[in-house]
């Protein structure tokens, strides 16, 4: 008995624990590199499919959900072995998606078609297809549950989907190609960012609303190059992260005032973010530099260069 029991332990000593493991999908290599968050070392690199690129974890950290575009398909995986589990139906050509706050059902942009997908996690039937504008990909969830957003990138717009009727109720035109969408954890505020128009809109989710535009002005980088793709506001509401592409920064702002408060030199083509557990760090995609940057959240400092996959596109943390 106590033999097993060592046993067990080795066994439990040999693999980290799930919790703070950072996924990484990597498109061009078509594969998912994972990152112990404490160590920050590389655990290991796993097949993921054709092209993958957005991904998300279960709220009880028990399935790892990857977008697979040019498989038109949804991959599960299990995150504590990499093993797929099964996969989800799509539609064509899936980007991003987000889970419900509930961890079901699953909203899928399919870039290719016009539609958002939606998908029941346990059954893993096709609930409903929702039509919305040309060239669909960033998607975000209102903390309540109640309302998806997806953004277009040829209409310029975000659209309002309620996610009990899976009807469009509102639709806010923004700045040229929006990419993402993202709540303050209060529900107060709506994120979007633009990455051809250079800017972030400020959207009231109560009145549908524009309440301001935040840009960016970089020292030495030109205009053109400031392209906000992905961002990430931390759960007290205090700081607003943007990835801004081919400026190879992250900007930081002040939630409170949404003004610019610094920009943190990252790897080339800075992509997705997302935060440790904690948020003490955040990690970004780095799609042209093969690597993903670490930010001390509260220093404003990037502490460290990862090198991962080819072409890092998205990133998520495992839950505590």
């Amino acid at each position: 008995m106590k033999h097993l029991l060592a046993t067990a332990a080795l066994i439990c000593a040999a693999q980290p624990a799930l919790a703070n493991r950072v996924f990484i999908t990597n498109e061009r290599s078509n594969d998912i590199t994972v990152l112990d968050g404490e160590s920050f070392e590389v655990i290991g690199t796993y097949p993921a499919g054709n092209r993958p690129r957005g991904i998300a974890i279960s709220p009880d950290g028990t399935e790892l959900y990857v977008c697979v575009s040019d498989d038109d398909l949804v991959r599960v995986f299990d995150p504590q072995t990499m093993e797929e589990m099964h996969t989800l139906p799509s539609g064509p050509d899936p980007e991003l998606f987000v889970l419900h706050p509930s961890g079901n059902p699953l909203f899928i942009a399919n870039e290719d078609d016009n539609i958002v997908t939606v998908v029941d996690t346990k059954t893993h039937q096709m609930l409903a297809e929702i039509p919305v504008g040309v060239e669909p990909e960033g998607m975000g969830v209102s903390p309540d549950g109640r309302v998806v957003i997806n953004t277009s990138e040829t209409t310029n717009m975000a659209h309002f989907i309620d996610t009990e009727t899976y009807e469009i109720t509102a639709n806010v035109l923004v700045d040229s190609r929006p990419r993402f969408a993202q709540y303050t954890a209060d529900g107060s505020k709506l994120y979007v960012t633009s990455e051809i128009g250079g800017t972030v809109s400020v959207i009231d989710p109560v009145t549908q609303q524009i309440t301001k535009k935040i840009s960016f002005d970089i020292p030495g980088v030109l205009p053109e190059a400031i392209q906000p793709v992905g961002a990430r506001v931390t759960s007290d509401g205090s700081k607003l992260f943007v990835a801004l592409g081919p400026a190879n920064r992250v900007a930081v702002i002040d939630a409170a005032t949404d003004e610019v408060i610094d920009y943190l030199l990252v790897g080339q083509r800075v992509w997705q973010l997302a935060f440790s557990p904690d948020e003490k760090y955040l990690y970004t995609t780095n799609g042209n530099s093969n690597d993903v940057s670490i930010i001390d959240v509260a220093a404003n400092e990037v502490v460290r260069s990862v090198p991962v996959g080819q072409q890092p596109w998205g990133v998520v943390v495992a839950p505590d």
